[in-house]
């Protein structure tokens, strides 16, 4: 499999001056499932922003499919065009994705944002809402659903676009545990179709059951260690360091005890 998104040496600071990431180089293969862990602040939703070309890094390269992803590149009508119906980005608050008057308008409004037919739009949509079971929402606002009805419709709206990557920035913060496991079936299902995802999370059950290549981010934003799953969750020390784990202090008499603790369980593939 060839590299489809590319990242070399980037660093970014937010206001100039709060690091965000430093030096991190990442490369994600075609149609793989790649993961990005690390605790709250660590980088990784400046990491997938970086990704779709809505922050730029202040030193280092961003490449889609061997193309430059900069300021300048995305002023070209065309390569913008070419890169918004491949790279979809579905943020971790719904709301801020959200923002037209019903759910149909919703799905049907990026692909006639990028000029495609209204017959194969509405075709698009009616699909997408069906695989995401959500026909009986078409005609209501977006503040008429709930956490997990709106993350649906957000991720309806970047799948009418039928791009070839989708970045999810913490799909499954704050979801009931039946819409989480059907976002990680889904994402399954859509890896299992072809595509590239690229899932920011700090929750590592969620990433041992996608069982996908997983790169670290420390609590410095750099890369800690990039591996398999299974690899990388193993490793407490790793997960102890990076800050994904935590140790339980407590006394038996003088005797000091430590218990390693974590809301990650184990899942057999």
């Amino acid at each position: 499999m060839e590299n489809i998104l590319s990242l070399e040496s980037i660093s970014y600071r937010h206001q100039e001056e709060i690091v965000a990431l430093d030096n991190v180089s990442v490369k994600v293969k075609e149609g793989e499932m790649f993961a990005v862990i690390g605790a709250n602040g660590s980088g990784k939703s400046t990491l997938l922003q970086i990704m779709n070309g809505l922050l730029h890094p202040m030193s280092g390269n961003v490449t889609f499919r061997g193309a430059q992803i900069t300021e300048e590149t995305l002023k070209d009508r065309g390569f913008l065009k070419y890169f918004r119906t491949r790279v979809g980005f579905v943020f971790q608050d719904s709301d801020v994705q959200l923002f037209c008057p019903t759910v149909l308008d919703e799905l049907l409004y990026g692909p006639l944002q990028l000029e495609i037919a209204e017959e194969e739009a509405m075709e698009r949509a009616s699909e997408v809402m069906k695989m995401l079971n959500i026909d009986g929402l078409k005609d209501r606002p977006s503040y008429m659903l709930s956490g997990g009805e709106k993350k649906r419709v957000a991720i309806g709206s970047v799948l009418t676009m039928n791009p070839e990557v989708l970045l999810l920035d913490e799909p499954t913060n704050g979801l009931d545990p039946r819409t989480e496991c059907f976002l990680v079936e889904l994402m399954l299902d859509l890896s299992e179709a072809g595509k590239t995802l690229v899932i920011a999370t700090h929750d590592l059950s969620i990433v041992d059951e996608l069982n996908a290549r997983t790169a670290l981010l420390s609590e410095e934003h750099t890369i800690e260690k990039i591996g398999p799953s299974d690899e990388i969750l193993r490793d407490e020390e790793l997960l102890l360091r990076a800050n994904l784990i935590h140790e339980h202090v407590h006394y038996h008499g003088k005797t000091q005890h430590k218990h390693r603790h974590s809301h990650y369980f184990s899942h057999d593939h």
